[in-house]
């Protein structure tokens, strides 16, 4: 009787290590126990002719913008020109831990996130956007409170907050809590195209439809904000979205 709690401790400690082990070996575990990642409608991205956006469409520091994976909800997608960090622990604001996978594309230089910025929901409207993508140097302050330059940033003029996106949208200086929600893509080697399969991180999805609802059903002309996208997404140029960009640093 004595024996079979310590044997059953020991059994434990051994599941535990043998869980940690597994964690370390397959990062993405970590960010499906962190309870951030979520599938949705697989979505191809397409241009204006309705065919697939290849990776060699896209200009090396160029603002893109599609919804996903909602009608009303904006997302960055962006060629940084040289390849991401393969793997980025990030936490969301209430402390879930996930592992950000990096970019996609054959050089690993693609990426996508949520335009909805992690601190006050500023976003691309079509009148005016106070955040993008900024791939030439810039200055702005810190999470230490010092004077800091960068390029390859994005940029939120509203309240200075400012997202690596080479490091899955850690946040570099400015209030927001946390990095932007990370869009889920698949490169397809075969015809060079890309599909957007879900997000990870830390979602405001909910929180910005009860903010802007009535104003997205104008902007976008819906009567449902929350409707999924279809089978396909149109990608633009944020410069052809908005009538005008804010630009800070």
């Amino acid at each position: 009787m004595t024996k079979e709690p310590r044997l059953n401790r020991r059994n434990f400690v051994k599941l535990c290590a043998s869980a940690a082990a597994m964690i370390t070996a397959s990062p993405r575990l970590l960010a499906q126990d962190g309870g951030t990642v979520r599938r949705y409608q697989r979505t191809k991205l397409v241009n204006a002719q309705k065919k697939p956006i290849k990776v060699t469409d896209l200009a090396e520091g160029e603002n893109y913008l599609f919804h996903y994976p909602f009608v009303s909800t904006p997302c960055f997608l962006l060629n940084l020109g040289q390849p991401t960090a393969q793997q980025a622990l990030l936490k969301t604001e209430d402390g879930r831990s996930y592992v950000w996978q990096g970019g996609v594309g054959p050089a690993r230089s693609v990426v996508a996130f949520s335009a909805i910025c992690a601190h006050k929901m500023t976003h691309p409207a079509r009148a005016v956007s106070f955040i993008n993508y900024r791939h030439k140097r810039v200055n702005f302050v810190d999470k230490d409170k010092k004077d800091a330059q960068r390029e390859s940033v994005i940029y939120c003029c509203s309240e200075k907050s400012v997202y690596d996106p080479a490091q899955g949208a850690r946040v570099l200086g400015g209030p927001a809590p946390q990095p932007l929600a990370a869009i889920l893509l698949e490169y397809n080697a075969a015809d060079g195209s890309i599909d957007a399969v879900g997000t990870y991180g830390g979602e405001m999805f909910d929180k910005f439809f009860e903010e802007f609802g009535f104003r997205l059903q104008l902007e976008h002309r819906v009567t449902n904000v929350r409707a999924a996208v279809d089978k396909t997404t149109l990608v633009m140029k944020l410069s052809d979205y908005c009538a005008t960009q804010v630009l800070c640093g």
